[in-house]
């Protein structure tokens, strides 16, 4: 099977440097709009060859789209025409957004999927080739995909270790929001928060396991992550929302020292070690 992959940051590298390994695979290929990033591509082995769009779409089996969920908007239209038996893979973040901008004349050849798994860095100098394994990837609104096209991705997920679900992308959108959206506008904020208080001084003395391990995820790329929020905006607002009344509810124990139900509040949010 011969791979193509659209962005060889971390997702798109990572994959590249798994694929390569996989006896099923002939060749990968990849493209980036960033030239530089196609260099160091090549230089650290994240694929096979570079190769242009079109020649993906005349060569390939499957493409992968690993770029910010806009692009993924803007270059989808590109596919009109392509064969029936090549599958498109999103893996953009967002989904509801991304289905809604596929051509109908290509649908069929979409699958959109998430694969949960990332760290804070970005581009092609921060993929790994472990970073799939053992990670969810979830396929959504997969009866709208071919059949053919959702066994194709089934298999080459489960080759890389990976747990599959699936979802409505309505769903998916929405428990998004609350697991991984939210997490990160909360790590800004935070991060945000602490460089208009303290010195560099201050921060770099102080700061322990607990605080790093809240800001890590500030590190993240805001041109990635200013997309995500954008596309899934409402669903956004509500987790935010909720976390604001929880935020609400311990600064009111705080303030009028009901140390018992502060305690009791904690106890129950501490519940979450017994799913995680």
């Amino acid at each position: 099977m011969k791979i193509g992959i659209v962005g060889l940051g971390l997702i798109g590298g990572s994959l590249g440097l798994s694929l390569k390994n996989e006896k099923l695979i002939s060749c990968v290929s990849g493209t980036d709009l960033n030239k530089e990033h196609e260099k160091q591509a090549m230089q650290l082995g994240l694929v096979h060859e570079i190769l242009t769009l079109e020649g993906m779409k005349q060569k390939c089996d499957m493409i992968f789209l690993a770029i910010p969920v806009e692009g993924i908007i803007k270059i989808v239209k590109e596919f009109e025409g392509i064969g029936e038996n090549t599958t498109i893979v999103d893996l953009g973040s967002t989904k509801q957004k991304i289905i809604e901008a596929v051509p109908e004349s290509i649908r069929q050849n979409f699958i959109p999927a998430h694969p949960m798994a990332g760290t804070e860095y970005s581009g092609p100098t921060a993929a790994f080739p472990g970073l799939f394994k053992d990670a969810v990837v979830a396929i959504c609104d997969f009866k709208e995909s071919g059949e053919m096209h959702v066994k194709r991705s089934v298999e080459l997920f489960s080759h890389l270790g990976m747990k599959i679900i699936f979802m409505s992308a309505a769903e998916h959108d929405h428990h998004a929001s609350v697991i991984s959206h939210l997490p990160h506008a909360i790590s800004f904020s935070l991060a945000s928060s602490v460089l208009k208080k303290e010195n560099k001084k201050n921060i770099i003395a102080l700061s322990g396991t607990g605080f790093n391990g809240m800001i890590r995820i500030a590190k993240s790329s805001p041109v990635m992550w200013t997309d995500i929020f954008k596309q899934n905006k409402q669903n956004l607002i509500n987790s935010i929302d909720l976390f604001k009344k929880e935020l609400d509810e311990c600064e009111n124990l705080v303030k009028n020292e009901k140390w018992d139900e502060l305690r009791e509040w904690m106890g129950e949010a501490r519940k979450i070690r017994e799913i995680l």
